[in-house]
């Protein structure tokens, strides 16, 4: 498989903790990695936003929603807005959006398993997520974020997978990349046929500092095996607002994409 044609990054200004602005805007992830799918988060959805990403394949906005708000200290901060009442409605606004924009191919549920737990709702809910994501375009798939360690219990899950159509799989702090090929088919059996992406990051958020470059190497090594094999569908960078910061890992990246495409 061409690797740059199973790529997909993050676009979007977020604001990280001992993260400075970034010289990169929305889309320029996108040409930095040479990919053409990109995950659209941190901004409204909106049509000024959805013609500067018109020239790429994909565009799959977030509808678990970031926003941004003023923070105690003056400054501003990031959260998500995960009602479930939000997420329809953002559901809707992509499937709206995607009559205009036909590179609108779904929306993105992201902390998927802990914005349920946290709202109080269930497989109910997620059902009528879905519907209102294919409300005015039946096509659209609904992106879900799991984890490595939300794998157990699996029968979380399993009442969910109608709704899951593409799941895009993380590992939260490096050190638990050491089980990643292990971790990879545990994925794989629990969610059958779905597309899989694999989650990429640039920056280690458990330790608030750059993914070790080691861990990096391994994980793209570990990738390229998963990809050639079938294990996974496809990759998903985090993100194009850390390029900057996080340079020697982003080249890294892109480097080995360009060398296996």
């Amino acid at each position: 498989m061409n690797m740059a044609d199973a790529g997909w990054v993050w676009e979007g200004q977020g604001l990280d903790p001992g993260v400075h602005p970034s010289i990169f805007g929305v889309g320029d992830g996108a040409e930095f990695f040479g990919v053409r799918r990109v995950h659209f988060l941190f901004h409204d959805t909106t049509p000024l936003a959805l013609r500067r990403l018109a020239h790429l394949d994909e565009v799959v906005p977030d509808i678990s929603k970031w926003r941004f708000r003023d923070s105690e200290n003056g400054g501003s901060e990031c959260y998500c807005d995960g009602r479930p009442e939000t997420v329809r409605a953002e559901a809707e606004k992509a499937s709206q959006f995607s009559l205009e924009f036909p590179n609108v191919t779904g929306g993105y549920y992201d902390d998927m398993k802990g914005l349920m737990t946290k709202f109080g709702h269930g497989a109910a809910e997620c059902a009528r997520i879905h519907d209102a994501l294919r409300s005015r375009n039946p096509r659209l798939r609904l992106h879900t974020v799991v984890y490595s360690h939300e794998l157990d219990p699996p029968g979380f899950w399993q009442e969910l997978l109608p709704f899951m159509d593409v799941v895009t799989f993380w590992v939260w702090g490096y050190e638990r990349l050491t089980t990643l090929e292990d971790d990879l088919k545990r994925c794989r059996d629990l969610f059958g046929s779905r597309p899989i992406l694999m989650g990429c990051y640039l920056r280690d958020y458990p330790s608030v500092s750059p993914m070790p470059m080691e861990s990096v190497r391994h994980q793209w090594r570990v990738l390229a095996k998963a990809l050639a094999g079938g294990l996974v569908d496809g990759y998903d960078i985090l993100a194009t607002v850390l390029i900057d910061g996080h340079l020697e890992q982003a080249e890294y990246i892109r480097d080995f994409i360009k060398d296996h495409s």
